[in-house]
């Protein structure tokens, strides 16, 4: 009887656990989760949150303040000094014009200096643009003190040096009159055909009055040429000078006229004035140009009238100076492009057709190639 119990026992204990782990079993199977199509490589960590609510995890989402950056400051850059340029300008007019002085020093340094020697020395000065009678008035100079003048034989180099200076001129006021009286600015006013150079030129005296440490403005009154109102504001840009532009196709004494006035206002040394430059019609380019500087005059005085020629234009750039002189009061001028393939004489010959002295000259494309005009130097230059 005992026995019997103890088996009935064993055997409700075991049926008791056996049906225990079936319902644990179904419930575990319940609480598997569907599947979701994602793989374990794609789909994100889950965070603690989800796991304890199951719920599927949120889209990271950034926070952070985006980061603005400030535009970068426009580089000014520093032109070259006045001294600086002329050295460099000088070595380069001495390698690109030396051939004119070369050929005259050969021609004077014969030991007969007969009369077909006198006529390819005529010769060598009108190929180099000196001008027929400039070119006269030379020779007689140099036959006088060759041929007549007593004593030790003269040295033909220095001669030749002495002469050319003469001919250049050496009593001539080459100073640019960049400022005003009464405390307000000096205008300058820029001439000159279209292709002459003239928008770059004022962008380059605009970097030797920088490099002077003189406050400049620049108005862009070539409103005709969008591309020169864009060229000035370039240069402008680059040494930190302020330019002063209308808009395209209006009224250049109006451009000219703010200009003055916002160089008078800010107190500046010097406006530089570009203008349109076109000759196809003579009368229109006379009331324009005399428009402009009579509205500049009702706030200052223009101090100065430049000129800007082309110097390998030769014959051509005496006729466009002829025309300008008839039209402004030229003050002076600028001979661009006076290098290898330029003709040295035109700097005597512009001179006696206008009457005014030729100011800054210009050798080269780069910023800084543009400098005061020395008769001296230039002279050395041409000998060599």
């Amino acid at each position: 009887m005992g026995d019997w119990l103890y088996l009935i026992i064993a055997i409700a204990v075991v049926g008791v656990l056996t049906l225990a782990g079936l319902l644990t079993s179904g419930r575990r199977r319940k609480e598997v989760p569907p599947p979701t199509g994602r793989t374990d490589v794609i789909a994100p960590p889950p965070t603690e949150s989800d796991v304890a609510t199951g719920a599927p995890p949120e889209p990271a989402v950034d926070t952070a303040e985006p980061v603005v950056e400030a535009p970068a400051e426009p580089v000014v850059e520093k032109p070259e000094s006045t001294a600086s340029r002329l050295v460099r300008l000088r070595q380069r007019l001495s390698r690109s014009q030396g051939g004119l002085g070369k050929g005259l020093l050969a021609l004077l340094s014969r030991e007969r200096l007969d009369e077909d020697t006198w006529e390819a020395i005529e010769d060598t000065l009108l190929t180099a643009d000196v001008g027929v009678a400039p070119t006269q008035a030379l020779v007689e100079r140099l036959r006088t003190r060759l041929r007549v003048e007593g004593g030790t034989s003269p040295d033909a180099r220095e001669v030749l040096r002495e002469e050319l200076i003469e001919l250049v001129g050496t009593d001539l006021d080459r100073r640019v009159q960049v400022t005003g009286t009464d405390g307000k600015p000096g205008v300058v006013l820029v001439v000159g055909v279209n292709g002459a150079g003239k928008t770059t030129t004022v962008g380059k005296i605009a970097r030797i009055l920088v490099a002077e440490d003189l406050s400049v403005t620049l108005g862009a009154a070539d409103t005709f040429r969008a591309a020169a109102v864009d060229q000035l504001a370039t240069w402008g840009e680059r040494v930190g000078v302020e330019v002063v532009r209308g808009p395209e196709g209006g009224d250049p004494a109006s451009v000219a006229f703010e200009a003055v006035k916002q160089g008078v206002d800010n107190g500046v040394d010097t406006v530089l004035v570009d203008t349109a430059g076109r000759l196809q019609n003579k009368a229109g380019l006379m009331d324009e140009l005399g428009k402009i500087k009579r509205v500049i005059e009702k706030q200052a005085d223009v101090t100065e009238v430049l000129l800007v020629l082309d110097a390998t234009t030769g014959q051509n750039g005496l006729i466009q100076a002829r025309v300008f002189s008839e039209i402004v009061d030229v003050t002076g001028i600028v001979l661009t492009k006076l290098d290898g393939s330029a003709k040295g004489g035109i700097v005597v010959q512009v001179q006696r057709e206008l009457g005014v002295p030729v100011k800054l000259v210009g050798l080269g494309e780069g910023p800084d190639d543009m400098a005061p005009f020395d008769a001296a130097a230039f002279v050395d230059a041409l000998l060599g």
